[in-house]
């Protein structure tokens, strides 16, 4: 006979185990962690991997969502069509787990831009990921922006801004000139190693031209200075060349290490050093905080410590947070949200091959969580943050050729 008080009769639960597959296909992408890779269509991988890099950036996805479905008086129907068929695509990526077909917007890209549409024995030609890059931002740059409010966002977003002192030392002329650039240039050489190096090298540059005070041709130097920064600094490296002998460009396979944390303060104008200078402040301040609370943080109790630790994170915008989560609370509080010039990689567009007309490329991608997902067309790899800075280059194996920053910021 068995003895005790019999417990109450389990009941079953309410609803039953929901397995992934069974979820809607948004919830799906947030349990995932990333989102959709996408197919190649033959020899697109430039465009996929152009794609997945700006499809990352929060700020350019909110414009598009905005981007009205009538064109513009003072805008071409194919610009009209491209934005449009890239705001699709975004929206597609978000909202699938599978993999995305980018037909309609590999049609329009070739329609607006027919060097994309490029044929050898009856099929696509491999082409080069900077230039759909490039183009890409040019379109987006003339359908993003609102003259009457005059807002340029892809210019907020991505533009540099240049300023150059011309010299030339045999007239003793000199000229300075203003320019905006989408991209800084990491030129390679025998002296080149590390990213800080090319970018010093890209700044610096020789051209021919007329000479009033001599009557004819002469030499000038060309050295710029970074005058106004934009949210996310791209930087290419300049690996292809036009190779006579082979009549194709060629490859520069030479190794260049660049960092997860870029600080381009040292090229930078006088005026805009002293802009940077209490921002940078701040944050060696409030970092310097998160430290000394790391090594105490069992001895201090304090909440306003907590909190002091919670604003640094917050305005340090690091770890995967967009900055327009900083922006969205500097309005809340009335306080502008303030460049450093310290940014931090969040995607890389490598190459593997030796030409430019042929190979492969990939895209590697900073998550909002934190996590790096490798994008190799239809097939999404994540990846250890470790790895993401050894495609320097050196050999065959994937090598940087776009690295995309982007800015910490400080609410001040």
């Amino acid at each position: 006979m068995m003895m005790g008080t019999a417990d109450e009769i389990v009941k079953a639960p309410e609803k039953g185990p929901v397995f992934m597959e069974d979820l809607p296909e948004e919830e799906q992408v947030v349990s995932v962690g990333h989102t959709a890779g996408l197919f190649n269509l033959g020899n697109t991988c430039y465009m996929n991997s152009t794609i997945q890099c700006l499809h990352s950036v929060p700020e350019l996805k909110s414009a598009l969502v905005n981007y009205p479905s009538e064109k513009r008086n003072d805008l071409d129907q194919t610009s009209h069509m491209l934005t449009a068929a890239t705001r699709e695509l975004f929206n597609e990526l978000d909202r699938s787990v599978k993999s995305v077909a980018p037909m309609q917007f590999w049609m329009v890209l070739r329609k607006k831009y027919p060097q994309f549409g490029q044929l050898h024995n009856g099929t696509f030609m491999q082409q080069d990921a900077e230039e759909c890059w490039t183009q890409l931002l040019y379109t987006l740059s003339q359908s993003l922006r609102s003259p009457s409010e005059n807002l340029d966002t892809t210019k907020e977003l991505f533009g540099i801004e240049l300023v150059s002192r011309i010299h030339c030392q045999e007239s003793g002329e000199e000229s300075s000139e203003t320019e905006s650039v989408y991209s800084l240039k990491c030129h390679i050489s025998q002296e080149v190693n590390h990213l800080h190096e090319g970018l010093k090298h890209g700044l610096k540059s020789e051209l021919e031209k007329a000479s009033p005070s001599l009557g004819r041709s002469a030499v000038y130097l060309k050295e710029s200075r970074i005058n106004a920064l934009p949210r996310y600094l791209t930087v290419q490296f300049v690996r292809f060349f036009w190779k006579r002998e082979s009549n194709q460009k060629a490859k520069i396979l030479r190794k260049v290490d660049y960092p997860l944390e870029l600080d381009i303060y040292d090229f930078c104008s006088d005026d805009l050093r002293k802009k940077l200078e209490a921002p940078r402040q701040i944050l060696r301040d409030e970092e310097g905080k998160k430290l000394g609370l790391k090594a105490n943080e069992k001895n201090s109790g304090s909440k306003d410590n907590d909190v002091k630790m919670t604003d640094a994170e917050g305005s340090s915008n690091r770890r995967g947070e967009s900055s327009n989560a900083t922006s969205e609370e500097s309005g809340s509080s009335d306080k502008e949200s303030q460049l450093t010039g310290i940014y931090d990689l969040v995607a890389v567009l490598t190459h593997k091959g030796r030409s430019a007309d042929s190979g492969h490329y990939v895209a590697w991608v900073k998550q909002e969580n934190g996590k790096w997902i490798e994008y190799d067309d239809d097939n999404p790899i994540p990846q250890r943050e470790e790895d993401i800075t050894k495609l320097s280059g050196g050999g065959d194996w994937h090598m940087a050729y776009i690295c995309m920053y982007k800015a910490r910021a400080i609410r001040m």
